[in-house]
């Protein structure tokens, strides 16, 4: 039967026809509370509310694991309709703020060698209300009320669009499920509070930046070393540097804000002096700031024969300064989620038990 989770109102309206619009809009409200049962919609005519069930589903997928760390990061293994199992994970800030990081893809077509994501291969894209099921599971996670009339968003405080995938190869159905998460007369999140994170996709920037929606952009990018880009993100042979800083030049014309330019440090492959210099230039007449983020282990990923490991703490130290020096704003990423393989890259993992 047809989902109604991840439809924006209008589709919803459609989708619901002869009933009138008040109704869609009665249901897509629940819908934003989480309420993800006919049965508990009670402002709906109990005869609706069994008819409704005979034409309709309401959600796809189903959690059907939950780990959390010591940090207080939440990871859910859902499955989808189709048996395969995608990660979503709730990510604790300072204080009681959250961020959910929300998965695009069953597996990921990038292959990037530093990611267990990208070992798993590539299954299919979600869907809009896979996507849009994966908020309303963490919001829960999080502490999100469904309880009277209003929305309450709970804790979280922004949404990553980081987790399994690459995001701009399925920038369509992306779309559409955050119209339905930002719609003011649903769950209404802001989205200057959501960060897309791509490895570099340079047709889907430039389509972003002409249909949006306006979102913070980061660009997954390692090392701007080219040849050796190539080798550690296949995906991105199809995709020259120059003709990805040409799309975020783009980007930032047509409106949109401070580019974060992410590089994973891996221990001894992209340290050095020549990375620092490649990174600058590529920085160069951009408005970025540098994200580091020291590569989380992940058991059995290598890089050209030899186990891939984490950098050192000088060297993360020295990368630091050399980038800083070259007149770069550089952060530094803080590790969550290690302990139930739920940080950067590390999503696919089997979890501890």
């Amino acid at each position: 039967m047809p989902v109604l989770c991840g439809l924006p109102l209008a589709e919803l309206t459609q989708a619901l026809a002869p009933l009138p619009r008040f109704r869609a809009v009665q249901i897509f409200k629940w819908i934003a509370r989480g309420v993800l049962s006919f049965d508990l919609m009670s402002d709906l005519p109990l005869s609706l509310r069994e008819e409704l069930k005979g034409r309709f589903t309401v959600c796809s997928s189903v959690v059907a694991e939950r780990h959390i760390d010591n940090d207080g990061t939440v990871k859910l293994g859902i499955d989808l309709a189709n048996s395969a199992r995608i990660e979503a994970v709730l990510l604790a800030d300072a204080g009681e703020r959250r961020t959910a990081c929300l998965s695009t893809q069953a597996g990921c077509p990038a292959g990037c060698v530093f990611c267990k994501t990208g070992s798993l291969g590539f299954m299919r894209n979600l869907n809009p209300a896979e996507i849009v099921e994966q908020f309303l599971f963490l919001r829960e996670a999080a502490g999100g009320s469904i309880a009277g009339g209003s929305i309450a968003n709970g804790s979280i405080a922004n949404i990553v669009i980081m987790g399994m995938g690459e995001p701009l190869l399925n920038l369509a159905e992306l779309r559409r499920a955050l119209a339905v998460i930002s719609d003011p007369q649903g769950m209404n999140f802001s989205k200057r509070r959501i960060t897309l994170s791509t490895c570099g996709i340079s047709e889907g920037i430039i389509d972003l930046a002409d249909k949006g929606p306006n979102l913070c952009l980061a660009l997954s990018l390692t090392t701007a070393c080219e040849e050796k880009r190539k080798r550690l993100m296949p995906v991105t042979t199809t995709q020259p540097l120059a003709r990805v800083k040409e799309a975020l030049a783009y980007f930032q014309c047509k409106g949109g804000g401070r580019i974060t330019l992410e590089a994973v440090l891996l221990g001894g492959i992209n340290t050095t002096s020549e990375d620092a210099a490649a990174l600058a230039e590529f920085a160069r007449g951009l408005d970025t700031v540098v994200n580091l983020i020291p590569w989380n282990p992940v058991q059995g990923l290598v890089f050209e024969g030899k186990a891939l490991k984490e950098p050192s703490a000088r060297e993360v130290e020295s990368f630091t300064r050399q980038l800083e020096e070259l007149g770069l704003k550089v952060t530094r990423r803080y590790r969550k989620g290690r302990g139930v393989m739920g940080a950067c890259g590390q999503l696919g993992q089997l979890s501890p038990t």
